[in-house]
């Protein structure tokens, strides 16, 4: 499988774009703004989309990716997500007052928009592989996804603080190829960073101490004011086995 990032900061402006990871050409793992980069003729392909939560970084996309697309496929678009999210969606965005309702036209026997409830320790079958859902601990109910190919494991932690589940979790995957984890805040934000349940850099180094595996570590989710900061405050863990590298647009990970 190919992972392509199409938006990895956690702002937007100058070239940046807000998470979204385009996974073999037909699924989205979440639906920032980095989406708006994809051709029409790419666009149309999309048939999945799985989101980690509801944050409007994460899913700003995805209404006007439905509005493009609608009309010019004959198959609807499936969002994956948690119950609580998918209720966040319907009220406050598929709603006709933001956007029209895609989960009801062009009528409600034959939504455009589909929605697939997906918590927890749930499992989607995909070509090739599979995708996982993962515990996350964020402001609103979130989850973690772990990609997997026939070769490999990749695990996107989406927005997240410090969470024993989760950590337990990615420890039982035997084939783990690397981590993709946010980091929002650097240091001198860490009141905010556990304020809001991200990471800042020394929480997230004392958190891998619960990892087990040896993988390189990719971080997202960078505030832009401070993305080089926070990278300097993140340093290589030889004894670990670890390395820490800053997750790039148009970047694209085989596994």
């Amino acid at each position: 499988m190919q992972l392509q990032v199409l938006g990895c900061s956690g702002g937007i402006g100058a070239g940046q774009r807000t998470t979204s990871l385009l996974l073999d050409d037909r699924i989205l793992i979440d639906a920032g703004t980095g989406v708006g980069d994809l051709s029409f003729e790419a666009l149309l392909n999309i048939d999945h989309v799985f989101l980690t939560h509801a944050h409007m970084d994460h899913i700003a996309c995805l209404p006007m990716l439905l509005d493009t697309a609608f009309g010019s496929r004959a198959e609807p678009v499936t969002v994956h997500a948690t119950q609580a999210s998918i209720d966040v969606l319907r009220r406050h965005i598929f709603n006709w007052h933001i956007w029209p309702d895609f989960a009801a036209i062009p009528d409600s026997r034959n939504p455009f928009l589909r929605f697939a409830v997906m918590e927890q320790g749930d499992r989607v079958d995909i070509p090739g592989g599979h995708i996982t859902a993962l515990p996350a601990l964020h402001t609103v109910p979130a989850v973690a996804y772990a990609l997997h190919s026939d070769d490999g494991c990749i695990v996107f932690s989406g927005d997240t603080a410090d969470h024993a589940p989760f950590w337990e979790a990615v420890n039982q995957i035997d084939d783990l190829s690397a981590l993709i984890i946010e980091t929002a805040f650097a240091d001198q934000d860490a009141d905010l960073a556990r304020t809001a349940l991200h990471f800042s850099p020394g929480a997230l180094l004392n958190a891998l101490g619960q990892m087990q595996h040896e993988t390189d570590v990719w971080i997202t989710h960078l505030k832009p004011a401070d993305h080089a900061l926070i990278m300097q405050q993140l340093h290589d863990d030889p004894a670990q086995g670890r390395r820490f590298a800053r997750l790039q647009p148009g970047q694209r990970l085989d596994f």
